[in-house]
């Protein structure tokens, strides 16, 4: 009888190589939107505002308790509504009160001058940390805000 000639080599066939490279992509596509990297960043951001936001009405009650009561110079009350904490017109400059005795920086909101705080007051053209603040006319009580919320459905808002 004649011998036959059989090529023996051990090899994946394409479609074994296409069945696995589909499961690869299907895997990785749950795990792209069980994690969800986008909504991971907005949240981070959100959290810090809420840092942000307490620790500026931290500030304002300390920068309060050490001067008998007496607010930071510029924040207005409900009749007049809330402004942003800033320099510029119509904005409320509560920097030079708070900053170095009772915050480092001054927080600014993360989409807003890449959310690089404020640490000097007197910068050239001005700074705005898009949070707001306003005093109640009726209990005095400080409501410092973040409009600028990407998850959050209301602005985050500390009341004290």
């Amino acid at each position: 009888m004649g011998t036959i000639d059989i090529d023996m080599r051990k090899a994946f066939t394409l479609i074994e190589l296409l069945v696995v490279i589909g499961v690869l992509a299907v895997l990785l596509a749950i795990t792209l939107i069980a994690i969800n990297p986008a909504r991971q960043f907005s949240q981070s951001n959100d959290t810090k505002r809420s840092s942000d936001v307490n620790a500026v009405l931290n500030a304002v009650h300390q920068f309060a308790a050490d001067n008998r009561g007496t607010l930071p110079a510029g924040i207005p009350d409900t009749t007049a509504g809330a402004a942003v904490i800033g320099s510029g017109v119509g904005q409320v400059d509560i920097c030079a009160s708070l900053v170095t005795q009772y915050l480092a920086a001054l927080p600014v909101d993360p989409l807003t001058n890449n959310g690089a705080s404020v640490t000097d007051c007197a910068v050239v053209g001005g700074y705005n940390t898009n949070y707001t603040i306003v005093r109640s006319t009726t209990n005095n009580r400080i409501t410092v805000s973040a409009p600028a919320t990407e998850i959050a459905t209301t602005d985050i808002s500390v009341t004290r």
